[in-house]
């Protein structure tokens, strides 16, 4: 059997157009595929557990491995800093499993331009109106009025980078957006890039037609 080499998939959307609901039903869909596990200098809340919800760093510690380039992408929010370890995604694609990433665009632009951005996929998820987008996050009774409306403000700043992905779902059927996404992530693991063992097999075709020949 060819072997392949695992894909980091990038998801990436404003809040309320269906990105986390998406990446639940990959993830069971295929339960060879992972969860990329971040980094982050902020304390653990209660129940939280270093190595299944975050790796929690000190600041040093965080800043050390950005710096030793053992961060894929990184960022500072709100007084901490968030990255995704560079080592376990390594481990994971040469294994040929797939991590997947809930990242915003700033974070899958860090990845797509690192040494391993010719694994990448990214897939941008847009909603299907400004008006259901509302809706959504509404009805999802998380937030109060005005974090929605400070969420809303920031989604055209995350629509905005669209372009960037290398393929983009609206999600007017969640479905039908989940069906399409399954059809991205079979093909792409299809590319030549991503099997190794194509090479060899081509040379072992190549001496069985020189030795019939």
């Amino acid at each position: 059997m060819i072997n392949r080499r695992g894909l980091l998939i990038i998801l990436s959307s404003p809040s309320g157009a269906g990105k986390s609901t998406l990446s639940r039903r990959l993830l069971d869909w295929d339960d060879s595929l992972s969860f990329s596990v971040s980094a982050t200098t902020r304390a653990p809340r209660p129940g939280e557990v270093d190595g299944e919800h975050y790796h929690f760093l000190g600041e040093d510690s965080f800043k050390r491995d950005v710096n030793n380039g053992d961060m894929l992408e990184h960022a500072h929010v709100f007084g901490n800093f968030y990255g995704s370890p560079r080592a376990p995604v390594q481990d994971a694609i040469d294994t040929g499993h797939d991590v997947l990433f809930d990242i915003d665009w700033q974070g899958a632009q860090q990845i797509v331009n690192s040494s391993l951005g010719p694994h990448t996929l990214s897939i941008f998820i847009l909603p299907p109106s400004i008006a259901e987008l509302r809706r959504r996050l509404e009805e999802r009774g998380q937030d109060s009025a005005d974090t929605i409306g400070k969420r809303m403000l920031k989604s055209w700043d995350e629509i905005s980078h669209w372009g960037s992905y290398d393929f983009v779902l609206v999600n007017d059927d969640l479905d039908a957006t989940f069906d399409n996404l399954k059809t991205i992530v079979t093909a792409t693991r299809l590319r030549r890039l991503q099997q190794p063992g194509l090479m060899d097999h081509v040379r072992k075709l190549q001496q069985e037609f020189e030795e019939l020949t």
